[in-house]
């Protein structure tokens, strides 16, 4: 029996340039009949409150406000083993539980839409097809952890999405699910969206509230955390988009239901956005622990039949696994870790047996070299030399002092920035030429490419 007879596919075209895409469905998976949670019977169309309220929305909001208290809310989540969906895969529950809900005085709940991780499309289409489920989660967000106000932070290139969550804002008002007394409670919560202008560096947490406050978007120092001093110096929590979207459905179902659908410490499902060489690239939800092989044969395998190569399972920053050892790995936390790599924010970038890693890495350093906000000079720096070395060697003028200078190089940036763009455009230098050293070699030697006859 092959995958695709045990676990249906379901995606969505994330990558379109209109409001489409291709409906979600449900599948089979260990014998057991799961609806996608977040992206389920989408299309595009049916993303207003009316639709969501008739697949459950915003039950959750009304169990919590009529009988729940904010601890029991953080012991359900604890519970589900929900882990942040950004990048860090932080307990989502343990992370909200460090805000100071006892002491007076604003708080606040952020929401990172700032999807700008290379590979990563799964947030905007989120906001996309079901923003209410985000809307949802936050003001749960809000009564567990004290917070009467929060923001969106959305990515700055995404504008018609933008203007979509606001619509679903000015629904949710109407509704009486956002503003003062929300059904009779006594809580109120306020809810604003904030457009971004396109900045990789505004994905860190702390250079988003920079740019949220108005100011230059530069990390801040930790400590203080953001849990302690966040926005306008208030204790804030930020969350990613998918993180708060998966809420609704582990309050309205229950912590043990949501749990059981991933892995012994990763509850739920995960939304990957996979990429490259593959048939059909999208955003396919599944539960976490799934056989990346499963996910390869959904997308519909490698296009044109070519090889597998390589993957990148977390987003551009990263480490890069060879063919080999990614076809034996599950998608998820733990499991990707101990084959060397992240999950990441889940962008599966799959490589074929035609991708030159020299070229692939020169394209990746330029990103970071770009994208440096400038304010460490390891990663100033460093970023610079890293991306002038790829170019000579690309080019035909590298030496085989530059393949250990690029390696050391990236070494010392690691850990010695304020925030991890360094490490993230380090990992995967290090990570490329450990698994592909004789490519690096190849083109100091013979100043071409290894797969030249594919070109």
């Amino acid at each position: 029996m092959s995958a695709l007879d045990v676990l249906q596919k379901f995606s969505t075209d994330a990558l379109s340039p209109d409001l489409g895409g291709d409906p979600a469905r449900s599948m089979i998976f260990h014998g057991r009949h799961i609806q996608p949670q977040i992206l389920a019977d989408l299309d595009g169309h049916n993303w207003g409150i009316r639709d969501y309220m008739a697949r459950g929305g915003y039950e959750a909001l009304k169990k919590v406000l009529s009988g729940m208290t904010p601890d029991d809310v953080i012991a359900e989540l604890k519970s589900s083993n929900l882990r942040g969906r950004g990048g860090a895969g932080f307990p989502t529950g343990l992370k909200w539980s460090f805000m100071p809900r006892n002491i007076p005085g604003q708080k606040y709940v952020v929401c990172n839409s700032d999807e700008g991780e290379p590979g990563t499309f799964k947030d905007r289409d989120i906001l996309r097809y079901n923003p209410h489920a985000v809307i949802e989660g936050m003001i749960i967000g809000g009564f567990a952890m004290g917070a009467s106000v929060g923001y969106n932070y959305i990515h700055g290139e995404i504008f018609q999405i933008h203007q979509r969550f606001e619509q679903a804002l000015e629904e949710a008002r109407e509704a009486g699910f956002l503003g003062e007394n929300i059904l009779g409670s006594g809580f109120s919560f306020q809810l604003h969206s904030h457009h971004g202008f396109g900045a990789y560096i505004c994905g860190e947490e702390t250079a988003l509230l920079e740019s949220l406050e108005g100011k230059k978007g530069q990390p801040r120092f930790k400590p203080p955390f953001p849990a302690s001093f966040g926005l306008y110096g208030k204790p804030t929590t930020i969350n990613n988009t998918e993180t708060f979207a998966a809420v609704p459905w582990v309050i309205r179902m229950g912590a043990q239901a949501y749990a059981e659908l991933g892995v012994e410490k990763a509850g739920g499902t995960k939304i990957f956005s996979i990429s490259g060489d593959v048939e059909r690239p999208g955003n396919y939800e599944i539960p976490l622990g799934t056989p990346f092989a499963t996910l390869l044969e959904l997308a519909g395998g490698m296009r044109g039949g070519r090889k597998l190569k390589a993957v990148i399972p977390g987003g551009s920053s990263a480490p890069v696994l060879p063919a080999d050892i990614m076809m034996q790995t599950n998608m998820d936390y733990d499991s990707i870790a101990k084959a060397g790599s992240m999950l990441g924010s889940g962008a599966v970038i799959v490589m074929d047996e035609t991708r030159c890693m020299v070229k692939s890495l020169m394209r990746l350093s330029y990103f970071y070299f770009e994208e440096s906000c400038g304010q460490c000079t390891p990663c100033r720096e460093g970023t610079g030399w890293l991306y002038r070395m790829m170019n000579r060697m690309e080019h035909g003028q590298g030496t085989m002092e530059d393949i250990e200078t690029l390696d050391s190089v990236a070494h010392n940036m690691m850990g010695r920035t304020i925030c991890a763009l360094a490490d993230a455009a380090a990992m995967p230098v290090r990570s490329f030429i450990k698994h592909f050293r004789d490519e690096f070699v190849h083109h100091v030697d013979h100043k071409d490419c290894v797969v030249a006859k594919y070109l």
